[in-house]
């Protein structure tokens, strides 16, 4: 497996408009990207920060794991999410070496990325995301 950077640090929020003023105005960040993913039910904004994006996460539905989330822990940090350069195979080498899959297959998620997910339970609790650029 080949893992190039880390894609994206994801932080669940229960609201996006009220986290802009720390993002923007006190870090200094731009909110260059603001979309809904309907399957995973969550609004999401991106922020860059070198290599790396700062994804704020807000649930759009009370059934959506990023609410039971925020319900659960409270908003902060919810998953680290690596680029890889073939996301199958990736997936197919970690289940070998005894990670639990959240996603088997890949999936489509927010800037058009591939996306699956690693259990936590097998990740040292740590929610953790795979993603891979579609070329």
């Amino acid at each position: 497996m080949e893992l190039t950077h880390i894609e994206h640090i994801g932080i669940a929020v229960k609201s996006i408009e009220e986290q802009l003023p720390y993002y923007e105005g006190v870090l200094g960040l731009k909110c260059y990207n603001i979309e809904t993913v309907e399957d995973q039910k969550v609004k999401t904004a991106f922020f860059m920060i070198g290599q790396t994006k700062i994804e704020l996460l807000e649930p759009t539905s009370e059934e959506s794991t990023v609410a039971k989330f925020i319900e659960k822990k409270g908003e902060g940090i919810h998953h680290i999410a690596f680029a890889t350069k073939n996301l199958s195979d990736s997936l197919k080498e970690i289940e070998a070496k005894g990670v639990r899959l959240i996603d088997a297959q890949p999936r489509a998620g927010a800037e058009g990325l591939n996306i699956a997910f690693l259990h936590p339970k097998s990740t040292g609790s740590v929610l953790t995301e795979l993603c891979e650029h579609p070329e």
